[in-house]
């Protein structure tokens, strides 16, 4: 059996799996405010516990994570958790455990998907092999490269996300220095198209464009999640501030998806991952995303018979990181 985690800012995703005649099937699965707990060992050790399965069944574990992983170690960017694989073993009782990029693990769990778990935006060449690349707007925002070597594809990690934000409008121009001051500086690509992007380019039409706030919009965001908010008050029309917030982020999510093709000659496609996409595919259908993915200049040809596609599957990265471990465990 094997133990699969994908640790979010937000949450923890855990899953154990079989393997039945070749496939990953899931035996049970839990979600966890990943802000309750103090250590991702607690988080295990609380998932085990609600289970009726023999820890000692478990023979490997992998674990997605936000963050660069290295030497089996890493600090995690949208948490202030530090996990080390020796540790981890030590404290779970599991002998092996991998740590990987969060990321990383969507690319390996990309495979396994159904056919209905991914949705096409734009279409470019559907038979097209090559590179890949995979650009996940959630928490945070994450990237990472998926190389081809022929036959298959390999996840590469990167930190992508954190590159700086590249303003290609006037409107966009005057939010990066909006952002600037706000954030007394430097304003990467994740404080626009990710989940503390959209709370950011709302706070600027509002502030400084001045977009009316209606006091039903305002009181709603009080209580709810204001992300959810701003985004099915853009789908269903009912808000014109949430709708431009959400026209800038799909406009500024394009660019950078644009930008990842043209490094990594991503012929293969794009995928679009992360929790804010499947909720967004209308605002995502709007123009405005396309559009800005296909303004290259003279290579916007090239991002012509690229295709883009959106992972709908949540558990993507949970069964890329069992998938990992299967892997290495053979």
């Amino acid at each position: 059996m094997i133990l699969a985690g994908d640790v979010g800012g937000t949450k923890v995703h855990l899953a154990l799996y079989n393997m039945v005649e070749g496939r990953l099937v899931p035996v049970h699965d839990f979600k966890f405010p990943a802000h309750e707990f103090s250590s991702l060992e607690e988080v295990v050790t609380r998932f085990l516990a609600s289970g009726t399965e023999d820890k000692a069944q478990i023979t490997a574990a992998c674990f997605g994570c936000p963050g660069p992983v290295r030497d089996g170690r890493l600090k995690l960017t949208n948490l202030p958790w530090t996990l080390d694989t020796r540790d981890l073993i030590r404290n779970l009782g599991i002998p092996r455990i991998f740590l990987i990029n969060d990321l990383e693990a969507n690319g390996y769990g990309i495979p396994q998907l159904a056919p209905d778990k991914v949705f096409t935006l734009h279409a470019g060449d559907p038979n097209a092999e090559g590179h890949q690349g995979l650009v996940a707007a959630g928490t945070g925002l994450g990237e990472a490269l998926l190389i081809w070597n022929g036959t298959s594809h390999t996840p590469i990690p990167s930190e992508g996300g954190h590159c700086d934000f590249a303003a290609r409008t006037d409107r966009e121009v005057a939010l990066l220095q909006y952002l600037r001051r706000t954030l007394n500086g430097r304003v990467s690509f994740e404080r626009v198209v990710s989940g503390l992007g959209i709370k950011n380019i709302y706070a600027y039409l509002r502030d400084v464009e001045k977009i009316d706030e209606p006091q039903w919009l305002r009181d709603r965001l009080k209580t709810e999640d204001p992300n959810a908010v701003i985004g099915t008050c853009a789908e269903d029309g009912s808000s014109w501030i949430c709708f431009e917030t959400m026209k800038i982020f799909a406009a500024a999510y394009g660019a950078e998806a644009g930008n990842l093709a043209l490094k990594a000659l991503s012929m293969g496609g794009i995928f679009l991952g992360g929790g804010i996409p499947p909720k967004i595919l209308k605002t995502l259908q709007n123009g405005a995303f396309t559009a800005a993915f296909l303004d290259k200049g003279r290579l916007s040809p090239l991002l012509q018979a690229i295709p883009v596609r959106v992972i709908l599957d949540e558990t993507c990265a949970l069964l890329g990181a069992a998938a990992y471990a299967e892997s290495k465990s053979i």
